[in-house]
């Protein structure tokens, strides 16, 4: 029986998952996985026994990934599973900043009184006009899953999109319209767009990356979004940004003390994947994820370790080995299994910056001295029989 931990509350449908293999958990020291949304891990310490953490959403900045794999534990996310969720919630954004509907609303509020209204609003509704979203340029910095479907979005409702990303995946690509022009610099974007929005992690390469020097380059007069990570954008240039006018709106879906008074910011409280569908997505996805490495050793989107997949051993045994990325670790993995007499019938190493992953399939099952033998070996940082 596998054990899991959900260090919060995780939608039912995607725990519904769960085969009758797995039990829920209360005592964190004995679970093999973690489940986890927004808790923080940066303060436990982690028991021998854990494996695995899946995070049922895309950021994963509360998990200390470097930790996790020192450990050989290996963390998931889940990109793309709460993708229509924030892009739905951007395409709001996007109306919100070229319409003032929000002032609109609010004057109807004050005027509740007013047994005239439905003639004083022809009056009045002059100061809430705005403009159209079809035919402006939207810049898109970041084509991952819900970069892409904003663009592709965007396009659909007949706005002029850039797209701009050096990694975009082949699959992202595929995904693209072919309305969407893709770009190789992003200060065609600062340079041309109307609308800015933003979808990359935050990286120490990406933090604060709009500020005051892309500013500069930006037409007067744009529109900022900001849906993937609050510390993207420089707040205290953000405010200088709005105040003169560079900036017309900036929409943010992240509040805090500075960008909630900011005139000219338009603050969601973080609701872009806030949807039932998109939780339930998403815990569907980390359980899926979870279960599979647990029973097969296999990797999929994990953010500290290689993509590897195996499918379902058909061989006497698997064997799974968390090392350091370093020369002749093969060879000693290998040396080992041939010295114990074990045959190697299928075998997959993958390599991720200094962590790699070998996957070996075995013509029958290792002996205990094999093992120790293999966790001996210097660099080697798990060693797990899966079957």
């Amino acid at each position: 029986m596998k054990t899991i931990h959900c260090l919060n509350a995780i939608s039912k449908f995607g725990l519904g998952f769960l085969t009758e293999d797995y039990k829920l958990t209360d005592e964190i020291k004995e679970a093999q996985g973690i489940l986890v949304r927004s808790a923080s891990l940066h303060d436990m310490e982690f028991s021998d026994s854990l494996l695995a953490v899946a995070r049922a959403g895309a950021g994963v900045n509360n998990i200390p990934l470097e930790d996790c794999a020192k450990s050989g534990i290996v963390v998931f996310n889940t990109p793309g599973a709460n993708a229509n969720g924030v892009k739905e919630l951007l395409l709001a954004g996007l109306l919100l900043a070229s319409r003032d509907i929000i002032g609109g609303i609010g004057w109807c509020r004050d005027n509740k009184d007013d047994e005239n209204i439905s003639k004083t609003v022809e009056k009045s509704k002059k100061a809430f006009a705005g403009g159209e979203i079809k035919g402006k340029k939207l810049g898109v910095i970041g084509l991952g899953a819900i970069g892409a479907e904003v663009a592709n979005a965007a396009a659909a409702l007949g706005m002029e999109v850039y797209g701009y990303d050096p990694y975009i995946s082949v699959n992202a690509a595929w995904m693209l319209s072919r309305d969407v022009k893709h770009i190789t610099s992003v200060d065609t974007i600062y340079q041309e767009c109307d609308f800015i929005s933003v979808h990359v992690p935050l990286l120490d390469s990406t933090r604060g990356m709009i500020n005051q020097e892309t500013f500069a380059k930006m037409k007067d007069g744009v529109v900022v979004l900001n849906f993937a990570r609050d510390l993207l954008v420089n707040d205290d240039d953000m405010a200088e940004a709005l105040a003169s006018g560079k900036v017309k709106k900036y929409i943010s879906d992240f509040p805090n003390p500075k960008v909630v008074k900011m005139p000219g910011a338009i603050v969601i409280p973080h609701l872009g994947a806030s949807t039932e569908e998109s939780e339930d997505n998403c815990a569907k996805m980390a359980v899926m994820e979870l279960m599979d490495y647990l029973e097969n050793g296999n990797i999929r989107n994990s953010v500290n370790y290689p993509a590897c997949d195996m499918g379902v051993c058909k061989t006497e045994s698997r064997v799974a080995v968390m090392h350091l990325n370093v020369p002749n670790m093969i060879g000693q993995v290998t040396g080992t299994m041939a010295s114990g007499g074990i045959n190697i019938s299928d075998m997959t190493n993958k390599s991720r910056d200094k962590y790699a992953y070998t996957l070996m399939d075995l013509d029958k099952q290792p002996d205990e001295e094999t093992i120790k033998k293999l966790q001996a070996i210097n660099g080697i940082l798990r060693v797990r029989v899966i079957k």
